[in-house]
């Protein structure tokens, strides 16, 4: 007879897994030496299956943790029946598992102590390094061509075999990278991150019993896809299409198109790419295992947040991606900045369901994040890699107000702050803020762009800039208007032209580099956007006298005089 499973015992079995795993997270940030990961969060941990299924995630980079599976799996082809007690594993290949070269994968296989056939779990991390190496400091152009000049490209290797540090990866690694002291040390982080993992399993292991925890680990999953069928069968039934563009690839001026056909049959969902563009030449191409990370983060945020964030969840869905096209890379394709592209998948996907579903989507947002590298030499020759994530703007939404200064869904990463900036890099931070009248006007007004100056105060640099939405502007719903273009400079107000979207140049000593987002898009006819919210929006300098007037139909005179006297007050 099948033993029953209580139902009570399997919901604190997730939130201990859920648990560990954000304390996995909590472990990278507290010994993380680089500001992505330690102020950034560009990270993520998780515990998988020895079958490649997610059982808990941290609480960090969804965007990173859909492309664990298919990292896991590459490990596990490799290493198969070798992999042994002590072993840590290490992969960034595109093209086998990884996502781009600065995303580096870390896995530790969790064996029960008196049974070494088989793990029972595997802790992962996956981190965003400073640097990788490669032609531009941050390893992050988006104007290189292919993999070979975007730097060091690790497959599958052996970082500690049976608890013994292969000390000639570290020595490769850090001969190949500009900063080895601080890559080699957020390297040790992760593995640190995944030894606590090791080690609160096999809490849970000594507490419950092996068996039991199998048992209960394959309820969970069975659980997490059960909901998710539930949820699918309540979508209607359709072929939903959206079609979204970015706007170039630094080469040409051509639009990037991305295409989705989206079905939902019965409890089971179909997520179709193709017809989106082939492979570009710019580093904008994106893997397999990154399109369903971002396939998935987007499904799951229309979904009952009560859903377990485990491997159950991606079951009923499947992504096609043809080889050779944007969202499925192949050698010697340059993948670096596919960031960019992932996060407006995950915009597409949540664009196709909203017809679906118009409750429970949202206008295109700032259209980023914008990813800047700042990285050179100081006076003193030392080397420094700045690498800042620039995010502001949600679009408008049925659901919520409006959504300035938001970490995108995909990411929950964070803008650097500016004091940890200028203490750590020859940088000064000279304006930060948002910009007026540049969200998307709606029911739900689009977040508003945010303006960074920043100037170099020695040496000299590259500077690196991945950012969108120049031309094919935030796009609003449902009567809601375009949020505001993204906009680069150099030592702006000296009547100096724009940058391109997608550039890499050189900085000198007291060159200011300005990045403006763009603005969300809005939602729903500004006339019906509730009154108080305008007149609020107006003392509070996000929108002008004149926008008040010609988008929300509000009288601007009594308006001006009440924000004067929030100004005197």
């Amino acid at each position: 007879m099948t033993e029953t499973i209580n139902a009570i015992e399997l919901e604190i079995l997730n939130n201990a897994l859920r648990a560990i795993s954000d304390e996995m997270a909590l472990t990278i940030f507290r010994t993380g030496h680089s500001t992505i990961i330690r102020d950034g969060g560009d990270f993520a941990t998780a515990l998988l299956t020895p079958e490649c299924e997610l059982l808990a995630q941290g609480l960090t980079v969804p965007q990173h943790l859909g492309a664990m599976p298919d990292a896991l799996a590459a490990v596990l082809a490799k290493f198969g029946d070798s992999i042994a007690p002590g072993d840590v594993y290490l992969l960034n290949d595109p093209y086998n598992g990884g996502m781009h070269l600065p995303d580096v994968f870390v896995f530790k296989p969790i064996f029960v102590p008196g049974n070494d056939s088989k793990p029972a779990a595997f802790a992962a991390a996956v981190a965003h390094h400073a640097d990788m190496g490669g032609r531009v400091p941050g390893s992050n152009a988006s104007d290189s061509t292919e993999i070979y000049q975007e730097g060091i490209r690790f497959p599958v290797v052996r970082l500690f075999e049976k608890g013994e540090q292969n000390r000639s990866v570290f020595d490769i690694l850090a001969a190949n990278v500009r900063l080895p002291e601080m890559v080699t040390g957020d390297i040790h982080a992760t593995v640190a991150a995944c030894t606590y993992g090791e080690r609160e399993f096999l809490k849970l292991v000594a507490k419950h019993g092996l068996p039991w925890l199998q048992r209960y680990l394959a309820a969970l999953l069975d659980y997490a896809e059960k909901l998710t069928r539930a949820e699918i069968e309540a979508l209607p039934d359709g072929v939903y299409h959206f079609e979204d563009y970015i706007d170039d690839d630094g080469f040409s001026d051509e639009a990037i198109p991305l295409k989705l056909a989206l079905t939902v049959k019965g409890s089971e969902i179909v997520a179709d790419f193709t017809g989106s563009s082939p492979m570009v030449r710019g580093a904008l191409n994106a893997t397999e295992s990154f399109t369903k990370a971002s396939t998935y983060l987007a499904l799951r945020c229309v979904f009952d947040a009560d859903i377990p964030n485990n491997g159950g969840f991606m079951r009923p869905i499947t992504i096609i991606a043809p080889k050779g096209t944007i969202l499925n890379v192949t050698l010697p394709g340059a993948c670096a900045a596919r960031g960019l592209t992932g996060f407006r998948l995950s915009e597409l996907v949540l664009a196709a369901l909203g017809k679906a579903v118009p409750a429970k989507t949202m206008a295109a947002s700032e259209g980023g994040n914008t990813f800047v590298t700042i990285g050179g030499t100081r006076d003193n020759g030392e080397p420094f890699v700045h690498c800042d994530l620039i995010f502001g703007a949600w679009g408008g939404s049925h659901y919520r107000g409006d959504g300035d200064a938001m970490a995108l869904v995909a990411s929950n990463c964070t803008n650097i702050p500016i004091e940890v900036i200028e203490a750590e890099y020859p940088l000064r931070c000279e304006q930060y803020g948002f910009v007026a009248d540049s969200g998307g006007a709606g029911r739900s007004r689009g977040g508003l762009a945010i303006v960074r100056d920043m100037r170099l105060t020695e040496g000299r640099a590259i500077l690196q800039v991945r950012s969108d939405r120049r031309t094919h502007r935030p796009w609003g719903l449902d009567q809601g208007e375009e949020g505001s273009a993204s906009w680069n400079f150099v030592n702006p107000g000296q009547g100096v032209a724009p940058l391109p979207s997608k550039v890499t140049t050189e900085l000198h000593r007291g060159d200011v580099f300005r990045h403006v987002t763009g603005g969300g898009g809005g939602f729903g006819d500004p006339r019906d956007r509730d009154p108080q919210l305008v007149r609020s929006d107006l003392r509070n300098g996000k929108i002008s006298a004149e926008v008040a007037t010609q988008k929300y139909g509000i009288a601007v005179e009594s308006e001006t005089v009440v924000a004067q006297e929030t100004a005197a007050a």
